[in-house]
């Protein structure tokens, strides 16, 4: 399991938050505009779904996705070459002492969305969720002793 940057049984702080989803703003407007001075990743159309801060602020990661899901690898190489230039961008439209060092990582909550949905969809889990409370369960290993 991966280390969380938030601090141990909390949540991220307001300002984290705050400054999360202004870089969030800021790098998709930019994105969005095509104002790097990269030709390959302005003919991308990428989606900046979350920016979770570090608590120091020091670190920004982006969690993106191409539109369609397709060129996953090269969005991620392509946000990572021309990394200077963007925090150089989304940093003007901070108010920090310093622009935090962007980090990019794949958003994988729409994967995640339609594994729950196919999950859900099965007759099994459906049949056990549609049941009544006080239904038996019917589980053989219980019934046996096992």
């Amino acid at each position: 399991m991966a280390k969380n940057k938030f601090h141990e049984g909390a949540g991220p702080s307001q300002r984290q938050l705050r400054v999360g989803e202004t870089i969030r703003r800021a790098l998709s407007e930019v994105l969005a505009r095509g104002d790097v001075h990269d030709p390959e990743l302005n003919r991308m159309s990428i989606t900046v779904g979350e920016v979770r801060a570090s608590p120091d602020l020091k670190i920004a990661t982006a969690y993106v996705l191409p539109l369609g899901g397709q060129g996953q690898d090269e969005v991620l190489k392509l946000l990572a070459r021309n990394k200077g230039e963007l925090r150089r961008m989304v940093s003007k439209k901070l108010t920090l002492k310093f622009a935090p060092d962007l980090r990019f990582q794949l958003d994988e909550t729409f994967d995640r969305m339609d594994e729950t949905r196919r999950m859900l969809a099965q007759d099994v889990v459906r049949r056990d969720a549609e049941a009544p409370d006080d239904a038996p369960d019917g589980d053989p290993q219980e019934d046996s002793g096992e």
